[in-house]
């Protein structure tokens, strides 16, 4: 449990329910929250759904602010739309750019959201801060360290885009729903009588972009460069617009007769996309990560076993967990489909998430 005799918590709020809860509960609690807004930016074309989302809009500020001034605590904003062009929006076109699928929550995290409350806090002499996230936080009375845990709603558990995390501040960061089940949050909002927030569909898309704008934005960032699309027999089926435009495993919007056909890889030297019926070709039993990072801030000295998990709410899988100089090398008990480079993996044990790292 944190020392609470200083009370003061900065919480980030997104004009969603799960930061709006997580105000409430703090307040519940006797802490004197905080309210701070990072504003983004949003990629200004006609195509890009997300100008009607609520957490891309002035409706999701609009709904901050009331919620502030609801529980009759304190709003800042920040206008952080240069820092979120440069710490994810690049990394984002540059991984595509690149041919390796990006995740960008989990680059977001570390290198932005988290950072900059944290900063903004340092500077206000604030000590902690909290978001919506659905994670657990314990101190281990042994180790003097803090460990990352799944929330009790495993559907909504977080983790996996906390992964990358400083141990750091860890000891600065409250998760006021890791024992709340996201039916029960809505509970709570409905006997405060915030009508704003609807059990509808959120969206898994990245925020800056929806995704069905990624083409679009692909094709504004990097361009087209056509090439062909073959078979694993060197059998040409087609013509593609740019290898960018596709990740290992894909299925959806190939466009080739007699299919389905899913992405195997690329010849990035004959610009070639390379494609398969057979989806166990695209099952590896083993993977490299580089870099990696652990929750705990220490590395890995030698193998161990772990439950690892290659996607957002994907179910983990055992593992062997082999250090090799700066990289691991992840040998898998059952071979796993289309891990792909760019994507992160993290390592679990039960629970406990020990950290993770960017497949290669």
């Amino acid at each position: 449990m944190k020392d609470l005799q200083n009370k003061k918590i900065v919480v980030g709020l997104s004009g969603g329910i799960d930061s709006a809860i997580a105000l409430i509960l703090l307040k519940q609690q006797g802490w004197q929250p905080i309210g701070v807004f990072l504003k983004l930016p949003l990629w200004q074309n006609n195509t890009n759904a997300f100008s009607k989302n609520i957490y891309q809009s002035e409706q999701s500020l609009k709904t901050a602010i009331d919620i502030c001034k609801k529980l009759d605590v304190p709003f800042y904003t920040i206008d952080a739309k240069k820092e979120f062009e440069k710490e994810v929006v690049e990394y984002f076109v540059k991984e595509w750019k690149s041919l390796r699928t990006p995740n960008p929550c989990v680059v977001c995290n570390p290198n932005f959201k988290f950072k900059q409350l944290i900063n903004w806090a340092k500077k206000h002499k604030i000590q902690y801060i909290a978001t919506g996230h659905y994670a657990k936080l314990k101190l281990n009375p042994k180790t003097k360290l803090y460990e990352l845990f799944r929330a009790k709603d495993k559907t909504k558990d977080q983790t996996y885009d906390l992964c990358l995390l400083p141990q750091k501040w860890l000891k600065q960061i409250i998760f006021p729903l890791g024992d709340y089940t996201k039916q029960q949050v809505y509970q709570i909002a409905k006997k405060q009588g915030l009508k704003t927030f609807s059990q509808k569909k959120e969206s898994q898309d990245f925020c800056f972009i929806a995704g069905q704008s990624l083409c679009p934005f692909l094709k504004e960032k990097i361009g087209e460069k056509q090439g062909l699309i073959t078979d694993l027999e060197n059998n040409v089926l087609s013509k593609h617009q740019g290898l960018h435009f596709y990740t290992l495993g894909q299925r959806k919007g190939i466009k080739l007769a007699n299919g389905p056909y899913f992405v195997f890889g690329f010849d990035k030297k004959r610009n070639t996309l390379l494609v398969t019926k057979n989806k166990k070709d695209l099952f590896k039993k083993e993977i490299l990560i580089h870099p990696y990072q652990l929750i705990s801030g220490q590395k890995i000295q030698k193998p161990i076993k772990a439950q690892v998990q290659i996607r957002y709410q994907q179910k983990p899988c055992s593992a062997k967990l082999i250090p090799q100089k700066n990289k691991l090398k992840i040998m898998f008990s059952k071979p796993i489909l289309a891990p792909c480079p760019g994507q992160f993996a993290v390592f679990y044990e039960k629970n406990k998430c020990l950290g993770g790292g960017r497949i290669i």
